[in-house]
């Protein structure tokens, strides 16, 4: 992967460029933004750019026998580590390794989703997971994981000057995987770099995140996304802008839409709308239900329905405050949130987007979901009638 193949961040690429020729690689960055901005395959591309044998001054040469293993993801010294988790099929090898799963268990499938995203590396984290197949179990980088990662930095490099550690969504690191890093970052190896991809810093314990630096990868701009979708999709260009623009910068998103639009199917669009129409008609035996349906969900599913739905939540408040020109909902969700924005408003957003974060972070601390759901449900109930 090469910086050819990202989209837009221009000159975000010859900054990263200019760290590279002028000798100011640092040993730990961060790359963050959100998902679709392209802030993975951004990483992967200045990595080959760093061991590259003949570079040029916009970009890695792409034949060199360094450029060659970094295509196929299979240099020797550039490492990549991502959260994983048991598998229920095959998808994990590696014989009683997958007990303790690490990220080589899973490096054909990572090879996999890489070559088959469209563009190639822009995925996201509810992808990867369905990819690998682990059912409802989170996604997390171990302690396992840190040891295999200390492990391969102790042998001499095989190919390119610099040994690379490439770890996707560092924020899935638990404080003992974090902290067997540490040494390494307080005390860094000659040539050795490691990079980290985010789409939630915050999340980051504290110590790792204060002995990086921060790239910030922004939103890939619209007219970019639309020159995309027209050049590999078969929508107009009427669509093409409508979806480049709704998108919000996320390249994945733009995708999915000019693939399905408006048809895709879209359980948590769905059990949003059931919440909200609950919510408004104080059904509150169908709330319980609803709450039954969710606690029964994964985990990932649960964070991802309900990070989801506070999109949602606050894209109706922009309707009801008149600014639909900076809305960026499409089809079904916006006639939904049209119609529902009247009960989304000054006096109850800060609450109701309250009472969602409190919910994603009591399931990230592994609360019991029916309790989590059944207070949750309640109280969204009693938010959606104070008008």
């Amino acid at each position: 992967m090469q910086f050819k193949d990202i989209l837009g961040h221009q000159k975000l690429k010859e900054k990263l460029i200019r760290t590279v020729t002028s000798g100011r690689i640092s040993h730990a960055l961060l790359f963050s933004g959100d998902e679709g901005s392209g802030a993975l395959p951004l990483a992967i591309a200045y990595s080959a750019y760093i061991n590259c044998e003949s570079p040029t001054e916009t970009d890695s040469c792409g034949i060199c026998r360094s450029c060659k293993l970094m295509a196929d993801l299979s240099h020797p010294d550039v490492h990549y580590v991502y959260p994983v988790n048991k598998s229920k099929s095959a998808r994990n090898v590696g014989g009683t390794a997958a007990d303790k799963p690490i990220s080589d268990n899973f490096l054909h499938v990572w090879r996999e989703i890489m070559d088959s995203s469209v563009p190639k590396g822009y995925f996201g984290e509810q992808d990867w997971y369905k990819y690998i197949e682990i059912d409802n179990k989170q996604g997390a980088i171990g302690r396992n994981e840190a040891a295999d990662i200390i492990k391969k930095l102790s042998f001499k490099s095989f190919v390119s000057p610099y040994k690379v550690i490439i770890l996707w969504l560092p924020e899935r690191m638990n404080d003992q995987s974090a902290n067997a890093l540490l040494k390494i970052l307080e005390e860094p190896w000659e040539k050795t770099l490691f990079i980290f991809v985010s789409e939630s810093p915050k999340s980051i314990l504290k110590t790792i995140l204060s002995r990086t630096q921060e790239v910030h990868v922004p939103a890939v701009e619209p007219e970019t996304i639309t020159e995309f979708l027209l050049n590999n999709s078969s929508i107009d260009s009427e669509d093409a802008e409508v979806f480049g623009r709704i998108s919000a910068g996320n390249v994945i998103r733009a995708v999915s839409l000019a693939n399905s639009g408006d048809d895709v199917e879209d359980t948590d669009f769905e059990l949003f709308a059931q919440l909200m129409r609950y919510s408004f008609n104080d059904r509150h035996l169908e709330l319980l239900e609803w709450a039954e349906t969710v606690s029964s969900m994964g985990r990932e599913a649960q964070k991802n329905l309900i990070a989801e739905s506070l999109k949602l939540l606050r894209e109706a408040y922009i309707l009801s405050i008149g600014i639909d020109r900076i809305s960026y909902l499409y089809g079904k969700r916006l006639d939904f949130c049209r119609k529902f924005a009247p009960y989304v408003n000054s006096g109850n957003i800060d609450q109701l987007s309250k009472e969602f974060g409190n919910a994603i972070k009591n399931i990230m601390q592994n609360g019991n979901p029916k309790i989590v759901f059944t207070h949750f449900v309640l109280s969204v109930s009693k938010l959606i009638n104070k008008i």
